[in-house]
């Protein structure tokens, strides 16, 4: 379903809510003083906080799934589409740093079903996707077959969670485009044919 304007405008005060005060500091109180309306108006598009925390989980899966789409179908190498998978997250996360605190929370969710199903859709998701590309990619030769695809997909996801988390724990204390870049290309390195694999 479309989100109206004023839906929109709740999700992204809501995540610059949470970049203030973490998860814990947005409150339909919090919400309704920052945006500068009752607290009423707020309530006649979502009902409570969990709601509007499954309204930014949406937004993020809808954008995701399309940017998953196009790189497990993109013309070009399977180490490619890999790198521009991750490079994208990158640039996502840098973009908007709060979404990072609710996509990755779901240590706080664990009361809340809804969102720990929603958490584990985009998990489940982004995995798939990711493990179709390299299977792709073991094929044609592109990527190494002594490891299975859905662990190398784990390891790389895990990586991918711990980098940007150390980005997040840090205050955002250093360059996750930059240092991003170099993680990309020591997955190169570990996604190589082996020289001796077909020995």
């Amino acid at each position: 379903m479309e989100l109206s304007e004023r839906q929109k405008e709740i999700i992204e005060v809501s995540l610059c809510l949470i970049a203030e005060k973490g998860i814990q500091g947005l409150t339909i109180k919090n919400l309704a003083r920052k945006i500068g309306f009752s607290e009423s108006a707020i309530y006649r598009h979502y009902e409570n906080k969990i709601q509007i925390l499954v309204a930014i989980l949406n937004y993020f899966q809808k954008s995701t799934d399309l940017t998953l789409e196009s790189d497990v179908t993109a013309n070009i190498d399977a180490v490619s589409r890999i790198n521009l998978m991750f490079q994208k997250h990158f640039e996502k996360f840098s973009g908007s740093p709060s979404l990072v605190a609710v996509i990755f929370s779901e240590e706080l969710f664990r009361n809340e079903e809804i969102l720990i199903r929603k958490v584990s859709e985009i998990m489940n998701s982004n995995f798939e996707a990711l493990t179709k590309i390299i299977l792709s990619g073991q094929k044609k030769g592109e990527i190494r077959t002594d490891i299975e695809a859905s662990h190398i997909a784990v390891m790389l996801l895990g990586s991918l969670r711990l980098f940007v988390k150390q980005w997040h724990m840090s205050d955002y204390s250093f360059d996750l485009l930059q240092k991003g870049k170099e993680l990309i290309n020591s997955f190169q390195s570990l996604l190589k044919t082996t020289t001796n694999e077909h020995s």
